[in-house]
C-alpha cells in the first residue's frame, strides 16, 4: 500500500536514537510507515501519494505546547495590552481601543511595571474611561483592575470572603479596583454580557488555527470543564482538529465533593484529535500580586497563604481523582507550594502519565532531586521572565529577593536529574509561539537583545533539551512516549516542518525561523509560504 503523504529532499531530525538523521519519511493512515533515505521513501510512493519536495526543509517531531490556554476567549476580549510598558502607554491603548460591543472597556495582558510602582487603583482606569464599566486584567490572568462603574455594577462595595486565597483591594473599607485571583475577578467578569455561542466556536476555533500556524501539533489546554468537551464535538463536528488537545477537568477549592464526584465517570472522554483524563489544580497564585505560596514571606510581607485554604483538602481532592485513574497537573509557583504538590503526589497510583507540577518558578534546592526519584513531571515556562529587569526592579524580583531569584525558573537544573522537562506558553500569558519559547529556554532573556545579560545563566537549556521539551517530554508528560514525540514508524505523523533546523538555529534567530507547514496525522493542517 502506497503512503498518503511523503517528504523527499529534506533535512529530518526524528529524535529516534536508532536513526537520528534522515532525508525523507513517509505517512499512511495517521502514522509514520517509513524513515530513510530518498530512494528508501519514492518507493513507498504511487500516483496517489501527495509528494512533498523538502529542499531547504527541516523537519521535526511535531512541536507541542505543554500548557495553553487557546479558549480563554472571554479573558482576552477587548484590547491587547501586552505592548504597555507605562502609563501613558497604557491611557493611550485604552483610549484608543474601541468599547466591546457590550459597551465596556476591556483589556488584558497588561504588565504590573506599566504602573511604574503606583499602587493599581481603579482610579487610573476611570481617569481615561469615564462613567464606562471597564475590566483590564494583567499578563498572568491573576490580578485584575475594574473601574468605578464596573465595580457598582457587579455590586461590589468592599471586602469580600472567599472559599479559595482570592481578595478586593480596599482602602478605608472601600474597593480600590483591584481584584486578586479568580473568585475575585469573577465578581465583575460574571456581570460582563457574555460571548454568544456562536462567536464562542469561531473564536475558539481560530485560536487552534493560530496554534497551527506556529507550528504547533498539540497543546495541553490547561482549563478544561464538560463543557469544554462539549465545544470540541461540535468543532469537531465542522471539521477536524487542527491541533491534538489534551484537556484536563479544572477544580478549585469552590468544588465541591459531589461535583467532583460526577466529573470521575468522564476519565476516559475523548474525541478524534482530543482527549480528558487528567484534573487541573491550583495551590497557590503569582509571585507579582503576592499570591504564591512561598517557604518565606516575600519583601512586602505576602507569600504566606495557599490557594487551596486548606492543603489537606487539596491533597484528598488529588487522590480521588488519581484513584479514579486521572492524571493530576498542579498550579505552583512558589517553593513552599512546589513542595506541598510533591508530598500530595507522593504514592499516589499512577494512570500511565506521570503527575505533574506546573510552572514552578522558584524551587527549595531540598525539593529538587525528588522529581525524578518520585517520577513525577515538570512543566515550565522559561518565557515568563520576559518582564524581569536586569536591574532586579521588576515585580518579580523585587519580591522573592536576590537568594530566592538566583534559584529562579530552574528547568536545567530539573531536567539534569532525569526528571521530565516539558515546556509550554501558558498563553495569553506569554506568546504560544515554541520558537520563542526554544529561544528563551536557550537565551534566559529577549531574543534578539544581543549583549544582554542572561536570567541564571547556568539554567539555560541545551538547543537538544529546548527541543525536547516540546517533543519527547510533551509526549512523555501526556503518558504519550511510545506514540509520539519522535519521527519513527508506527509513531503518529504528526510533524513540524521548520525553515532552519531548531537545534542548529542560532537562538537569537529562531523566533524568525518560518513555520513552512504543520502536519497532524499525516495531513497538512497548516502550509506556510
Amino acid at each position: 500500500m502506497s503512503a498518503d503523504l511523503a517528504i523527499v529532499g529534506a533535512t529530518v531530525r526524528t529524535l529516534d536514537p536508532s536513526r537520528p538523521h534522515a532525508t525523507a519519511v513517509a505517512c499512511r493512515d495517521g502514522r509514520v510507515v517509513a524513515v530513510g533515505d530518498d530512494a528508501e521513501i519514492r518507493a513507498c510512493c504511487d500516483a496517489r501519494t501527495e509528494l512533498l519536495d523538502g529542499a531547504g526543509r527541516h523537519v521535526v517531531p511535531g512541536l507541542v505546547d505543554a500548557h495553553v490556554h487557546p479558549f480563554f476567549v472571554e479573558q482576552t476580549r477587548g484590547v491587547d495590552l501586552t505592548a504597555c510598558t507605562s502609563l501613558m502607554e497604557l491611557r493611550d491603548a485604552l483610549c484608543e481601543g474601541a468599547r466591546d460591543p457590550s459597551g465596556w472597556v476591556l483589556g488584558w495582558g497588561l504588565s504590573y511595571e506599566a504602573f511604574e510602582g503606583r499602587p493599581l487603583d481603579g482610579a487610573l482606569l476611570d481617569e481615561v474611561v469615564g462613567d464606562a464599566p471597564a475590566l483590564v486584567t494583567f499578563m498572568d490572568q491573576h490580578t485584575a483592575l475594574a473601574s468605578r462603574r464596573a465595580l457598582e455594577i457587579a455590586g461590589v462595595t468592599g471586602a469580600e470572603r472567599f472559599e479559595q486565597a482570592a481578595e478586593v483591594a480596599t482602602r478605608d473599607g472601600l474597593p480600590t479596583g483591584e481584584l486578586r485571583e479568580f473568585a475575585a475577578i469573577a465578581l465583575v467578569r460574571d456581570v460582563v454580557p457574555e460571548l454568544g455561542d456562536g462567536e464562542r466556536r469561531r473564536l475558539a476555533a481560530q485560536a487552534l488555527e493560530r496554534l497551527s500556524a506556529q507550528g504547533l501539533t498539540g497543546a495541553h489546554l490547561m482549563d478544561g470543564s464538560p463543557e469544554t468537551f462539549a465545544l470540541l464535538r461540535e468543532l469537531e463536528a465542522t471539521a477536524p482538529l487542527p491541533v491534538r488537545l489534551v484537556v484536563p477537568l479544572w477544580q478549585t477549592p469552590e468544588t465541591t465533593r459531589d461535583e467532583m464526584l460526577a466529573q470521575l465517570p468522564l476519565v476516559g472522554e475523548r474525541g478524534v484529535r482530543w482527549r480528558g483524563g487528567t484534573a487541573k489544580f491550583y495551590l497557590d497564585g503569582v509571585v507579582e500580586s503576592g499570591t504564591a505560596w512561598l517557604g518565606a514571606p516575600d519583601a512586602c510581607g505576602d507569600g504566606g497563604q495557599p490557594f487551596w485554604p486548606e492543603p489537606q483538602a487539596y491533597a484528598a481532592a488529588v487522590r480521588l481523582f488519581a484513584e479514579a485513574g486521572f492524571q493530576c497537573a498542579t498550579h505552583a509557583v512558589g517553593d513552599r507550594a512546589v513542595r506541598a504538590v510533591l508530598d500530595a503526589y507522593r504514592g499516589l497510583p499512577r494512570p500511565g502519565a506521570p503527575h505533574r507540577v506546573e510552572h514552578i518558578e522558584v524551587l527549595d534546592p531540598a525539593d529538587l532531586p525528588r522529581f525524578a526519584a518520585e517520577g513525577v513531571a515538570a512543566s515550565m515556562q522559561p518565557l515568563h521572565m520576559q518582564w524581569r529587569r536586569e536591574d532586579g526592579g521588576d515585580q518579580w524580583a523585587a519580591r522573592l529577593g536576590r537568594e530566592r531569584t538566583e534559584r529562579g525558573f530552574p528547568a536545567r537544573s530539573i531536567a539534569e536529574t532525569g526528571a521530565i522537562v516539558a515546556l509550554g506558553s501558558d498563553w495569553p500569558v506569554a506568546s504560544s509561539d515554541p520558537r520563542v519559547g526554544m529561544a528563551w529556554s536557550r537565551l534566559r532573556r529577549q531574543p534578539g537583545a544581543i549583549g544582554a545579560a542572561p536570567f541564571e545563566p547556568h539554567e539555560r537549556l541545551t538547543p537538544e533539551q529546548a527541543l525536547a521539551g516540546y517533543t519527547t517530554a510533551a509526549a512523555a508528560i501526556a503518558g504519550e512516549a511510545d506514540v509520539a514525540g519522535r519521527i519513527a514508524v508506527g509513531r503518529r505523523a504528526d510533524l513540524t516542518v521548520l525553515g532552519a533546523d531548531p537545534v542548529d538555529c542560532p537562538a537569537d534567530e529562531l523566533p524568525d525561523v518560518p513555520v513552512l507547514a504543520t502536519i497532524v496525522a499525516g495531513a497538512a493542517a497548516y502550509r506556510g509560504g
